[in-house]
């Protein structure tokens, strides 16, 4: 029996990756580590709070005396944990990194210190920054242009230096925007899809035609898994679907899936620094035998039919973010 830790798990992607192995490997044991700051919600992995393969601790990845008691429970780590909003970055950038920044430290050095087999950090395509044309490859330089992507890109800088000047088993993934159940309802598909079922505004930024790669959350947990058993050590594996669409497209093709009329979209105000286009080179990761799998039309009407069919997932969540988005005003009319 083998031991995975995985940190940050009960959020989106996490809970998604969690259920996937525990169903997938029945050798493997899964101690999930997360802080359930406002995105983490224990409700996501309900499903198998009673799997004797499953255990949940609550803490934080940046408690170097906690992690220093469970890293040599576990062979293998998959950190997810990480501040990951943009919008909340640019208000709140010191939260971003303290955890994204030196709480990957301390996992880093409880990761040395006790030899774990493997280290895969979960990473995202942001830290490249925007691009016209092409797409981006492992090698390019990263030009992150938000608080939230900086300290993605120094956290996989960290990684990489573990490898490096420790020999650290360390692999990363980038991977292109992830859709599904679970998220939480400020990305643009959850927060979209909930506010149009209660026909509310779908507040759109600038002019719609940002271009981001949609893909799939199972697609994604499959490729992670593929990459931390087959990834080459020290290799950086970019994740996307090859679903390049317009924030403009996502948008009508929810209200089309809902039957909700145009009318409410609200073109508002652009966010500051916000990248054009996201693009990444897949090539590497189909060297591993994957590619995603998951029609994005498909994948799009599941997601918009799993939050129709979990309004008491969601409700309580946004009842949180009304009070957030009102402390927050408060905090920054001035500013």
């Amino acid at each position: 029996m083998k031991t995975i830790l995985v940190t940050g798990g009960a959020g989106f992607i996490g809970s998604n990756f969690v259920r996937f192995m525990i169903n997938k490997y029945e050798d493997y044991e899964i101690i999930v580590l997360d802080a359930l700051t406002y995105a983490g919600n224990r409700e996501n992995l309900a499903d198998i709070e009673n799997n004797d393969r499953y255990s949940f601790i609550h803490g934080n990845i940046g408690d170097m005396q906690l992690i220093d008691e469970i890293m040599p429970k576990a062979q293998m780590v998959v950190n997810f944990a990480a501040e990951t909003h943009v919008d909340r970055s640019i208000h709140e950038a010191g939260e971003f990194i303290e955890t994204d920044v030196r709480g990957t430290f301390v996992l880093l050095e409880a990761a040395k210190k006790h030899g774990v087999e493997r280290f895969l950090h979960i990473s995202t395509d942001e830290v490249y920054g925007s691009i016209d044309e092409g797409s981006f490859h492992e090698d390019d330089p990263l030009q992150p242009n938000s608080p939230y992507s900086a300290s993605k890109a120094a956290g996989d800088l960290l990684v990489r230096s573990y490898f490096v000047t420790y020999d650290l088993p360390v692999l990363i993934t980038r991977s292109s925007n992830n859709f599904g159940p679970y998220q939480y309802p400020e990305k643009l598909i959850p927060f979209f899809v909930t506010n149009a079922i209660d026909d509310l505004p779908l507040p759109l930024y600038g002019d719609g035609r940002n271009v981001r790669d949609w893909l799939y959350v199972t697609d994604n947990c499959e490729a992670i898994d593929r990459v931390l058993h087959e990834g080459n050590l020290g290799e950086i594996y970019n994740i996307g679907a090859g679903n390049e669409r317009e924030n403009i497209f996502i948008t009508r093709e929810i209200l089309k899936i809902l039957g909700k009329p145009d009318s409410l979209i609200k073109y508002v105000k652009d966010r500051p620094g916000h990248d054009r286009r996201y693009s990444v080179d897949i090539g590497k990761i189909r060297e591993l035998g994957w590619n995603p799998s998951t029609d994005f039309v498909t994948a799009l009407e599941r997601t918009v039919a799993w939050y129709r069919d979990n309004e008491n997932w969601w409700r309580k969540i946004k009842e949180k973010q009304e009070e957030y988005r009102r402390f927050h005003k408060a905090q920054y009319k001035d500013r």
